[in-house]
Parts: C-alpha cells; structure tokens; sequence
C-alpha cells in the first residue's frame, strides 16, 4: 500500500468509526485545553502559597482541582503535567520514525551479515534492563527532561525496527523493487523512495500503538522519583504526590490520574481504530 493510498483510505474508513474520530477531537482538545489554560489560568504551576494548602476544589478562587501541600493550583500543575505527557507522545514517535523505521529498512533491505549484525545489536539492547539503563543514565548525566526523552527513545525504536525489518524483507521481494534493481537505481535510493513509502501504512498504525506505552514509561520513570523533577510536574509526579495524600486530599490523585487514564484511552482508541482500518479481513 503505497503512502497516498493509505492516507486516503484512513479519510474515507475514519467516517464510518466513530470511536477513531472521538479520540482524535479528544487528543486535539486535550492538547488546545494543556496549552492555553495555563495562560488563562491566575496561578502559576510552580507558585508556592501555604496559606492554600490542601483546598478542595473551588470555583471562587480558580482552584477548579484544589492545591496541593505547598498550596500550588492543581489545575494548572494538571495541565503543565499533560504538557509533558503529550510531549512524551510526540518525541516518541518521532525517535520511533526516525530510528526505528530507518534501521528496520537498512537491516531488511541488505540482508545476509548486514542484517544479521544489525538484528544481533537489537537483542542486546533488548536485554538491557530499562529501570538499570536509565538509572544508569541519571548517574552519569544530571537529571533533566530531555534526559528522560533519551531514555526513553533509546529503547522505543527496537519494537519499530523488527516490525519496519520484517516488512521490507517482503517489500524488496515485489516487482516495483526488482524493476528499479534492474534499471541501476542505487539501494539506498531504493530504501528510501521505494520501501520507505509502501511501510507508511504498517508504521502509523504502529507507531500510535506504541504511544501509551512511551506514556507510561515516563510516567512510572517519574513515579519513582526518575523522571520530571520538581518544582516541574508531569502526570507521573501528581499521582505519586496524590497517592500520598489519597486520604486527606483525594484530588490530588483524582484529577491527573483521570487525566493519564483519558489520555491512555485515547492513544489505544486511536491506534485499536487505525490497525482496524488497514486490517484487510474487516475492509472486506
């Protein structure tokens, strides 16, 4: 299926799903809603005011989800939290594209040593544990954001390598690919313009489906203390912060925890939908 093709059959499939569209208008608010309402909002996610701590939720003072124990608006520490957890999203596919995608083609196309070198280096880094390499990393390195997205993107491309691996090893095998060896195309010419548009289809579908997953990495890093650091917040550090107040102050734990849970349900919504439209025994 080639690029444009699939592109249009998502347009005229996603009509008939409406479950794929709600997620997408969900994602797309989500995102307006965790850019522009802090702007909107009088309070400031890093703001300390102790005379505040712990207010359950308010109209009258634009605490919509409470403080916290430093008297921080939660509303506006929620939204700043999604920021990153959309963030994590975006990078995530993009490492995902750009390395995944890349290596998977190189390591199909050329086969014999080159694929078998390539695929051997994969399985190492698959048996590396993710919790040891990124404490590994927070050691060497000072703890930081973009730290996290390292991380991260250092073992999210592996799943998109052996899927992009396996369809070029069928890909390079059509007439087209052939046809383009015999009159002297160059085989990173072919890699790129050849293989790399016919695997548009497999890798949205995927590369969505791998989104939560990229979600809760970051999220279980900064759960446990890896991840954002304060006074920064990611949706991870508002539910490890409301776990501890669950008691007294239970929505310190409701509002981001509903917020990651929406979120997750969106991205497998989303990529449950896509998979559903490329599936050619449910297109017949």
């Amino acid at each position: 299926m080639s690029g444009r093709a699939a592109l249009l059959l998502f347009a005229n499939a996603a009509r008939s799903n409406r479950v794929l569209v709600a997620s997408v208008v969900t994602i797309m608010l989500l995102a307006v809603v965790a850019i522009v309402g802090p702007l909107l909002s009088p309070h400031s996610h890093i703001t300390t005011n102790l005379d505040a701590r712990l207010l359950a939720p308010t109209l009258s003072s634009w605490h919509l989800f409470g403080t916290d124990d430093l008297g921080r608006d939660l509303f506006v520490r929620t939204l700043a939290g999604a920021q990153v957890t959309l963030l994590v999203a975006i990078v995530a596919s993009a490492v995902s594209l750009l390395i995944g995608v890349t290596y998977g083609a190189v390591a199909g196309f050329f086969g014999g040593a080159v694929d078998a070198v390539m695929m051997r280096l994969v399985d190492v880094l698959y048996a590396l544990p993710f919790t040891f390499f990124v404490i590994l990393l927070m050691v060497v390195f000072e703890r930081s954001l973009l730290l996290v997205f390292i991380a991260i993107g250092a073992v999210n491309w592996l799943d998109m390598a052996r899927i992009v691996r396996g369809q070029t090893l069928s890909l390079k095998e059509r007439e087209f690919v052939q046809a383009a060896r015999l009159i002297g195309v160059s085989r990173l010419a072919i890699v790129l313009r050849h293989i790399t548009p016919n695997l548009l289809g497999t890798v949205i579908v995927y590369v969505t489906l791998t989104i939560p997953q990229a979600i809760l990495m970051e999220s279980f890093l900064s759960f446990l203390g890896l991840g954002v650091q304060e006074p920064d917040a990611s949706l991870g550090t508002l539910v490890n912060a409301g776990a501890g107040h669950m008691e007294q102050a239970s929505w310190m734990l409701l509002a981001p925890a509903t917020l990651l849970a929406l979120i997750l349900f969106c991205f497998n919504f989303l990529g449950d939908g896509l998979r559903d439209l490329t599936d050619p025994r449910k297109q017949k």
